[in-house]
């Protein structure tokens, strides 16, 4: 289980990773013309950055409290907020009627409940 829950941490830490340096480096136009970027038209270019930098704080949330050992309730933590963060894009997918993304989405939020369960219980640093 404690090998699992390592591998999905990972596995979200570089989507959290990429899609935050995607946001945070690529102008908001250019992601406006990508396949699922369109719901950045919505938002202004500050949101759009700051957005970049949440998800680049939350990769390094998922990993680094545990690798180091300090504060590793922050890993539960984080894969907490990613389930609020996720919640929030699939809204924004589905008033635009995007269903690709909201599936990657469900994807996503499904690795991070996972991830807060098992760091929550079972497979806790504390214990």
């Amino acid at each position: 289980m404690n090998l699992a829950l390592w591998i999905v941490a990972g596995l979200l830490a570089v989507v959290m990773l990429t899609g935050g340096i995607t946001k945070l480096l690529v102008p908001k136009e250019k992601l406006a013309a990508t396949a699922h970027g369109g719901w950045t038209v919505d938002f202004g270019v500050g949101f759009v950055k700051t957005l970049g930098a949440v998800e680049i704080l939350a990769a390094a949330g998922i990993l680094l409290p545990a690798l180091v050992g300090i504060a590793p309730v922050m890993v539960p933590v984080t894969a907490v907020c990613w389930v609020a963060l996720m919640i929030g894009a699939m809204i924004t997918h589905l008033r635009r009627r995007e269903t690709t993304p909201v599936a990657a989405n469900l994807l996503y939020l499904a690795m991070a409940a996972f991830v807060a369960w098992g760091r929550f219980g079972p497979e806790s640093f504390t214990g």
